[in-house]
């Protein structure tokens, strides 16, 4: 058996559940395959199970081995365009039906959580950081458009209040959601699993997929075996690795780096973060930060566009986490990792079926922990003949990015370069 190992991450140094699940070998049949531990395909898989149907789940590595093991752990609603963006590009239809799903997620989350009693460090509440004043309008904004979309557990933060919840005094002011929130994201995917195999579901690792053979029914192929499934999901996100390369060329892997620090005084977590609320800020290369259960600062950010890793993450994170907490100068970084993230011309979540019975979702570009909840339960309605949400995602249209294969990276880069660039200048 192959040994791949998790990143070398604080979550896989913490995680609940270190069991290794055995290699798919052989011939096995069973109502719908998932290709894809993370949470994207367990989500789907649990929802199936609960449904009553058959489903074994095919991992190339570990469970939560990507992004869904490796991200902030940060609970943060609706999607990364806004309802307005969504109203305003697909129309009215698209965007009532749009804006019913986009609190959708986090509830997923809370309620498998406490069903199935899953231990990942669940704490209540996000709080959007506003870096200059223009931001701090757009977050006035934004309350109004979500409370006009019903959600009521809005908080508007000035300046000086937002320091109830940061101790910093980078900010001109912030919004916090008392509907988000943050888990320790690995122990939550290995929860909702172990739950979808107490359901009589089963999962497979260091099986990678070589083949994906279309058909009624459909055929997975690994090295070592074959799973044959009336319903094949593909769920891989930014780790495909070219089982779909049509639909592989309509988004990009992005790197994100993230530090540990280690334990820190009750003291020192109570400058940093007094409510305990997790924080993103509001620039488009954003930083994001929270507290672990045990008390470390876990604090992200520095987008590689192509998935490239940096040859030294506490170099990019370490002078942006002093930029926000000084008083972190001698504290000792634990743990530094990377992971990749799947960005979409649109910055809209990719779903879809090809033929009559497989279907894919992906590209959620930094909302992914909610998203993908919400779309593994998406697809499982659609598979058991509700496709009404389903259809929405389906009917958008779904871009490749400019410049092909080759340019695409440098095109987004430059890009990203000039929004920086207004974020530092407040316009």
């Amino acid at each position: 058996m192959s040994s791949t190992n998790h990143a070398n991450s604080y979550y896989a140094a913490s995680a609940n559940d270190k069991v290794i699940r055995p290699q798919l070998t052989g011939e096995h049949r069973c109502d719908v395959c998932v290709v894809g531990a993370g949470f994207t395909g367990i989500s789907t898989a649990l929802s199936l199970a609960e449904k009553g149907k058959r489903v074994i789940v095919v991992e190339g590595t570990r469970i939560g081995f990507g992004a869904s093991g490796r991200n902030g752990g940060q609970i943060v609603n609706s999607f990364n365009r806004d309802i307005d963006y969504i109203f305003n590009s697909y129309g009215d239809e698209i965007g009532k039906k749009m804006a019913k799903m986009a609190f959708a997620g986090s509830e997923l989350i809370r309620h498998r959580i406490e069903k199935y009693n899953i231990d990942c460090d669940l704490k209540h509440g996000n709080v959007f950081a506003a870096c200059n004043p223009k931001q701090f309008e757009d977050l006035k904004a934004k309350k109004a458009l979500w409370e006009s979309h019903g959600h009521n557990e809005l908080e508007l933060l000035s300046a000086s209040s937002i320091q109830d919840h940061i101790g910093s005094d980078r900010y001109a002011g912030g919004l916090l959601d008392r509907k988000g929130g943050h888990i320790q994201p690995l122990n939550l995917v290995l929860g909702q699993a172990k739950a979808f195999e107490a359901l009589g579901g089963q999962i497979f690792e260091d099986s990678e997929v070589v083949r994906l053979e279309q058909g009624k029914p459909g055929k997975v192929v690994t090295k070592q075996g074959t799973v044959i499934a009336d319903t094949v999901v593909v769920a891989g996100n930014a780790y495909m690795f070219g089982l779909l390369p049509d639909i592989e060329k309509k988004a990009m892997p992005c790197g994100t780096q993230v530090i540990a620090t280690e334990p820190l005084p009750e003291d020192i977590q109570k400058q940093l973060l007094p409510t305990d609320r997790c924080v993103e800020d509001c620039n488009y290369l954003l930083d994001y930060y929270r507290l672990s259960g045990d008390g470390r600062l876990i604090y992200g950010g520095g987008t590689t566009y192509g998935a490239r890793d940096p040859g030294k993450i506490e170099s990019i994170i370490v002078p942006k986490m002093l930029k926000t907490y000084p008083i972190l100068k001698d504290a000792k970084i634990d743990f530094a990792w990377t992971g990749n993230f799947l960005l979409t011309m649109m910055r809209m979540p990719q779903v879809g079926k090809i033929g009559d019975n497989l279907y894919y979702a992906q590209g959620y570009s930094g909302h992914g922990v909610t998203n993908s909840h919400l779309m593994g339960e998406i697809l499982s309605d659609a598979i058991h003949g509700d496709t009404e949400r389903f259809d929405v995602f389906a009917s958008m249209p779904q871009y490749q990015f400019p410049g092909g294969r080759m340019l695409r990276i440098p095109y987004t880069a430059v890009g990203a370069v000039y929004y920086n660039m207004r974020d530092k200048l407040g316009i």
